[in-house]
């Protein structure tokens, strides 16, 4: 009898080890459009949109990436999902690196984007006229490639495990330009992103919120 009531206990305890061996912070996956970090079925999603030549997106990423990753994404309550916001030549570039490879590489590449903006934007804001000339003519992958080089992309990516070539391939890619801009494109017509960064909770964009200072309260009544 002891032996039964103990077997059943066990089971009855499989799933909840279960769930909570599940590690949401690990967890990534493409979405329609975006990259989503943490649990598919959150209850919460908070969709950020992003770009990169934005000091203010940087400075969300510094401040919210600990408090998000620990306190909403790795209990399974909010996943993440970062979009792009694509205002010029540069964020194009930084974002087809960004989603160089893999759903799981992304996150990766696009915090080490993000986190070397200080360093790599005030490359751009030194190119010269005839750099910068580079950027505006030949075909999508020449001026991507070109940009990568002045800015400093190659640099940032290799310590990620990416060669040159990789790289390459990636700014090449032609359709995924394009897919990134209309995207982007469609995103605008249907949130009127009024600026970077900008957030949405559940589809409906907070208003006013560019910050995680103004984001957390927010994010924390939607999960009461």
């Amino acid at each position: 009898m002891r032996k039964a009531v103990l077997a059943g206990l066990l089971l009855a305890a499989a799933p909840i080890s279960a769930v909570m061996a599940q590690n949401w912070d690990a967890t990534y996956s493409a979405t329609d459009g975006g990259n989503l970090h943490g649990n598919p079925q959150a209850s919460t999603r908070l969709t950020t949109f992003v770009s990169y030549t934005c000091p203010h997106c940087a400075n969300f990423e510094t401040q919210a990436e600990g408090p998000l990753r620990l306190a909403y994404v790795q209990t399974g309550r909010v996943a993440v999902e970062v979009r792009h916001v694509i205002r010029n030549p540069i964020d194009l570039a930084a974002a087809l690196a960004a989603e160089c490879g893999s759903a799981d590489k992304f996150w990766g590449n696009h915090r080490a984007i993000l986190r070397d903006q200080p360093r790599w934007l005030a490359a751009a804001q030194a190119t010269t006229p005839a750099q910068q000339a580079r950027w505006r003519t030949g075909t999508t992958g020449a001026r991507m490639r070109a940009i990568a080089s002045d800015i400093g992309l190659y640099r940032i990516m290799e310590p990620r495990g990416y060669t040159a070539a990789q790289l390459d391939q990636c700014l090449n890619n032609e359709a995924e330009a394009r897919r990134l801009a209309e995207t982007a494109a469609a995103d605008n017509a249907r949130w009127d992103i009024p600026g970077t960064p900008s957030f949405a909770i559940n589809g409906t964009m907070v208003a006013g919120v560019h910050s995680w200072q103004a984001l957390q309260p927010r994010l924390d009544a939607a999960l009461r």
